[in-house]
């Protein structure tokens, strides 16, 4: 039986991340009546407990929906906090005489990945690893080598089944509900291999840019901040085989699935940048990061062998939206003497903003001839009380259940497959705000589709 964690240590715990994610997540929590243990907060930044919990309070009111009164009060009887630099042994003493004997604490690092090695040693020589886990925040590292140089560091503190990679993704309802659709209905497992599938399109749009983070953006791009990590996860889900159950099972499938993945080229790709992206703060005036990246992959898999999966993340583009389309092949007769056959049938997936599962369908026009139009079969979600990602994955963490957290293996061969496409492997093409991307991303498609652009509301195909 796995140990429920007795003591939340976060360290950064002044930073960013806390104020917008975690400390609502905690409110959340403590709404579900789900949050029982001490939560102690490590930093730098001079404070004492009154001002961390002003610092919490502040963060409920901008980022939590309000300080819910009661939930607020029930924080502040949790939380505790210590000051003092992480290379520093007298901190994670400290830390160690706030901890007062729980004997499973639960680490999370909201800190640069560049701190790990260093927080990591402060752990282990004062002991609080024993008995302990540790949360990791994406990006688990910035290359293949530099990701097996992350994990090995990991490795000398903790055992693997005690670190949690984060991908928050992982944590979202409709991406679960994705994995759930696929192996709770025996329906689509006849159709769901090369036979029937001709091709599958994935978009991540965003109508925003970088919102004044243009120096985190210079470091990061959307190769390497969506299309490694939210991007390869969704591959995983939609191609893994059908675990043996839920657990190390259903990692082992999605690991497996990436390691089919067939390995990027500067062909496969198109990198752009939107037009005024070099005039925001913190960017190079001669940037080449990208903001925009379109991509083609196989798997070389007898399920889904010579099935192109297209693939594109950008910001400033039309809509905010997360979709999947699962085009399916043609009939291998045309039937009806009709000059339009329309798109092929399709299998649409919207995981965000709203939750949408639809089926496209051919179906006859009323009249006499054997005409037809193509109209979606449509089963659309929208929960009230959704679990926020952070809470979910906080709750699973303290738990030890692993199912949504990325492992070691799945997280290398994530970045084994964009290794040779970072930086400028390829050159960046300017696009304007509002648009779809760069034209060149259409060369891309080989098979004589075209991309499907989501739409602010379900699609009407005909429309």
């Amino acid at each position: 039986m796995v140990d429920q964690a007795d003591a939340l240590v976060f360290f950064g715990a002044t930073g960013d991340l806390a104020y917008k994610k975690i400390f609502p997540s905690l409110q959340s929590m403590i709404r579900h009546g789900r949050l029982n243990m001490p939560v102690i907060g490590v930093a730098k930044q001079g404070w004492n407990l009154e001002q961390f919990k002003a610092r919490a309070k502040a963060s409920l009111e901008e980022h939590g929906g309000g300080a819910d009164p009661e939930a607020l009060k029930k924080l502040f009887s949790l939380l505790k906090y210590v000051d003092g630099d992480y290379k520093s042994p007298e901190t994670f003493q400290e830390l160690r005489r706030t901890l007062d004997g729980a004997k499973h604490p639960m680490h999370y690092l909201a800190i640069p990945p560049s701190m790990f090695a260093t927080v990591g040693e402060g752990l282990a020589k004062s002991q609080c690893n024993q008995g302990a886990r540790i949360v990791v925040e994406k990006p688990f590292g910035r290359s293949l080598a530099s990701a097996r140089e992350l994990n090995a560091t990991l490795r000398e503190y903790f055992p693997e089944d005690a670190i949690f990679r984060i991908d928050h993704y992982l944590g979202k309802e409709p991406v679960q509900s994705l994995l759930y659709s696929r192996f709770a209905n025996a329906v689509l497992e006849p159709l769901w291999n090369r036979n029937y599938v001709g091709s599958v399109q994935i978009t991540m749009a965003e109508t925003i840019g970088v919102l004044g983070r243009g120096r985190f953006y210079e470091e990061a791009g959307a190769i390497r901040d969506v299309l490694q990590n939210h991007m390869m996860q969704l591959i995983a889900c939609l191609t893994m085989e059908p675990p043996a159950g839920e657990g190390e099972p259903l990692r082992d499938e999605r690991a497996k699935a990436l390691t089919l993945v067939r390995t990027l080229t500067p062909a496969d790709v198109v990198r752009g940048q939107f037009a005024g992206y070099r005039e925001e703060k913190g960017v190079a005036k001669d940037s080449t990061v990208e903001t925009f990246v379109a991509a083609r992959l196989f798997i070389d898999s007898w399920r889904w062998a010579g099935v192109p999966f297209y693939l594109r993340v950008g910001k400033c583009l039309p809509v905010s939206c997360t979709e999947i389309i699962v085009d399916f092949k043609k009939p291998p007769q045309r039937v009806f003497r009709e000059a339009n056959a329309g798109r092929p049938n399709h299998i649409r997936f919207r995981v965000s903003p709203e939750v949408v599962l639809a089926m496209g369908v051919r179906v006859k026009k009323i009249g006499e001839a054997l005409e037809g139009t193509s109209v979606e079969l449509i089963a659309q979600r929208h929960p009230h009380d959704e679990m926020e990602p952070y809470e979910r994955l906080l709750l699973d963490a303290a738990a030890g259940k692993s199912d949504f957290f990325a492992r070691e293996d799945q997280v290398e061969e994530a970045w084994r497959i964009v290794d040779p496409i970072l930086g400028n492997a390829t050159p960046v093409e300017s696009y304007a705000p509002g648009t779809w991307g760069p034209t060149q991303g259409q060369s891309l498609l080989t098979d004589g589709s075209t991309w499907h652009d989501p739409r602010d509301e379900p699609e009407d195909p005909d429309a």
